[in-house]
């Protein structure tokens, strides 16, 4: 049955294209879309091999096999995911942490007036943020802010945490994740030598700690005062990248704080 489903996936997406996308010259031709020839030059592979996998009569493909069809048939990351299930292989990363961030995850941080809002990509760098999470957390979010860089190495504009010490044992397990996953990306290669400029951080990165995100709470020394928050985290699986949503209890003087701030 997946190799059914894998097939007909493979003729509907060959069927959706035309030469141009692809940058061939245009042709006339009473068949719509790509010829199997066009996609198998592309993919790097026999026409052979390429009929027998949309017949349902092929191997398993390997992943160098996928990817090669993901770039002939300019798959998006999502269409690349279900193309990898349906040949029931497991979905390998990129070479690279994705650091863009999905429009509509950033429209989602800005429908939450009064919940401070960061996107993180794999290895801890802010790559998203609504105006409260600016506010709340100080001058030091920006184009370039990494929050394992910060909690190790320091920073500016950055409020005291009662729970430094835990989340700096979670930056090193999600780094180390990291690491495992992106062996090649050579940003987190550079992050990780900064990185180990700290003592501290090449003490825990030596325990191979295991974390996983969850609730938490924490305390924060900010202008407006001691602030009691509470952490959740939202995975955006597909890119690797997690949205962490900062609110207080209802009715607390946290609240009430967050609030004021949400207006300034």
């Amino acid at each position: 049955m997946a190799r059914e489903e894998l097939a007909r996936f493979l003729r509907e997406r060959r069927a959706g294209l035309r030469p141009h996308d692809l940058g061939l010259p245009a042709r006339v031709s009473r068949t719509p879309g790509l010829r199997r020839e066009e996609v198998a030059d592309v993919a790097h592979m026999s026409v052979d091999y390429y009929t027998r996998l949309e017949q349902a009569r092929g191997p398993r493909p390997s992943p160098r096999v996928l990817d090669g069809l993901v770039r002939a048939l300019r798959l998006n990351q999502a269409e690349r995911s279900h193309l990898f299930r349906l040949a029931g292989t497991p979905v390998p990363p990129g070479a690279q942490a994705r650091r863009r961030v999905r429009p509509h995850v950033v429209d989602m941080l800005h429908r939450m007036p009064e919940t401070a809002a960061i996107v993180t990509d794999a290895a801890y760098g802010v790559v998203a943020w609504n105006p409260l999470a600016e506010r709340l957390l100080g001058d030091g979010l920006g184009p370039d802010a990494n929050l394992a860089r910060r909690r190790f190495l320091g920073g500016p504009g950055v409020p005291e945490s009662s729970s430094a010490e835990e989340f700096g044992h979670i930056a090193v397990a999600r780094l180390r994740r990291a690491a495992d996953r992106y062996p090649r990306d050579p940003a987190l290669a550079a992050l990780l030598r900064e990185l180990n400029g700290s003592e501290e951080f090449r003490q825990i990165w030596e325990t191979r700690p295991v974390h996983a995100p969850g609730h938490r709470t924490k305390t924060l020394e900010h202008p407006v005062g001691r602030l009691r928050l509470n952490c959740d985290v939202l995975l955006v699986p597909e890119d690797d990248q997690e949205v962490v949503m900062i609110t207080a209890d209802p009715g607390s003087p946290s609240a009430r704080a967050l609030a004021a701030l949400a207006k300034t």
